[in-house]
């Protein structure tokens, strides 16, 4: 929540530093599918990309914090987006001092990712036994 809000706050004319920083990589990662597709990709507007992600890092942690599910449906979605674009240390050879730095960044966001799959698992888990335990019926006594 506090990362949306300092993305919000920094938001200027030019979509503030996380634009700057992920202008360039949004453009390899653009350039990469369109080769892989064999498409030619339409532009995005990094203002708009950055507008998202303060999006969904804010409501998904907003909603996470009281314990709604949809929250962390929305910070699943935005780290399984966004992490390979942020994070892309494959471009990098393993010498390479920012290999390291991105690495670990994305080993974290994974991390993350796990602890909101486990999340989600045991509240889809707690949420259908409940369910079953409405659906039981007592059996009669044989007399």
């Amino acid at each position: 929540i506090l990362s949306a809000w300092q993305m919000f706050n920094d938001f200027g004319a030019d979509g503030g530093p996380a634009a700057k920083e992920l202008a360039p990589k949004l453009d390899l990662t653009k350039a990469h599918l369109s080769s892989r597709l064999g498409v030619a990709l339409p532009n995005i507007e990094v203002k708009q990309v950055v507008w998202a992600i303060v999006a969904l890092k804010g409501l998904g942690g907003l909603l996470f914090v009281i314990g709604n599910i949809f929250g962390a449906y929305l910070l699943a979605f935005y780290l399984v987006v966004v992490t390979p674009i942020l994070y892309d240390f494959y471009n990098y050879g393993p010498k390479d001092r920012q290999y390291s730095l991105l690495l670990t960044e994305c080993l974290q966001s994974i991390a993350l990712l796990g602890a909101l799959l486990f999340f989600i698992g045991m509240k889809n888990s707690t949420t259908s036994s409940k369910r079953n335990l409405k659906k039981r019926t007592p059996k009669p006594k044989a007399a």
